[in-house]
């Protein structure tokens, strides 16, 4: 008997990324993936549309949920269809794709559960990034590897490829309102590392291009990453 092959999606949650989700799409490699999904969080724009000319597979929220909740819809049709793998790709075009190669290969070859994007795992690869956000996710991403003990250079990139079967252990639970915008990312993360799973980071450069694509707002968006952290440090959350 064979044996069966590794299925792999890659899911793009976007919000108004007109002119960027195709471009997003076009970039991934082919063979990359069984299947590229975008998950259209009830955009204003023709965002579902492109997307759907791209040539992905379209799953639109008919109300504006969050990034959180657009990433669950993708892993819920993950598990509803049985992939292996599931690679996260952010539809603003900070992402090579092609960075998600060896991401991949590290999960599929090598046996890691859990892969984190890093813009600083070889030296900083941002191009663009303003002073702000540079000092910001640096600060961040010491205060994760305080609260998790995982030496975590960059825990804010929105890349990263994991095994479905993690979400299967009941200690890791997505399905939480509380988790709906910028929550989940750091979440998952966190849980990966603390329930002993092999995680590790891999490089994945991210552009910031012109004034910047990030939707992210100072002040009510940080509270959002950093509330997982306290909350499960707390025992306030699951």
């Amino acid at each position: 008997m064979t044996p069966r092959q590794v299925k792999t999606i890659v899911v793009i949650p976007a919000f108004d990324e007109q002119g960027k989700i195709g471009r997003v799409i076009a970039k991934i490699p082919p063979g990359l993936a069984d299947q590229v999904l975008v998950v259209d969080d009830c955009s204003n724009d023709d965002t579902a549309r492109e997307a759907e000319q791209a040539g992905a597979f379209l799953i639109r929220h008919q109300e504006n949920r969050g990034v959180g909740a657009s990433i669950r819809t993708g892993i819920d049709h993950a598990l509803a269809n049985d992939y292996d793998i599931v690679a996260i790709l952010s539809g603003d075009d900070q992402h090579d794709p092609n960075d998600l190669k060896e991401m991949l290969k590290l999960v599929s070859d090598e046996g890691f559960d859990f892969v984190q994007g890093s813009r600083r795992f070889a030296g900083l690869d941002a191009p663009n990034i303003g002073w702000f956000r540079r000092a910001s996710t640096w600060f961040y991403a010491q205060v994760f590897r305080a609260a998790s003990g995982f030496p975590c250079t960059d825990a804010t990139n929105g890349g990263r490829v994991f095994r479905t079967r993690i979400l299967r252990d009941r200690k890791i639970d997505l399905w939480q309102e509380w988790l709906n915008t910028y929550e989940l990312e750091p979440y998952l993360l966190y849980k990966a590392i603390k329930n002993g799973l092999r995680v590790r980071e891999a490089p994945m450069k991210v552009i910031y291009h012109g004034r910047g694509t990030s939707k992210m707002r100072p002040v009510r968006d940080w509270w959002r990453i950093f509330k997982p952290m306290i909350f499960l440090v707390l025992g306030l959350k699951k």
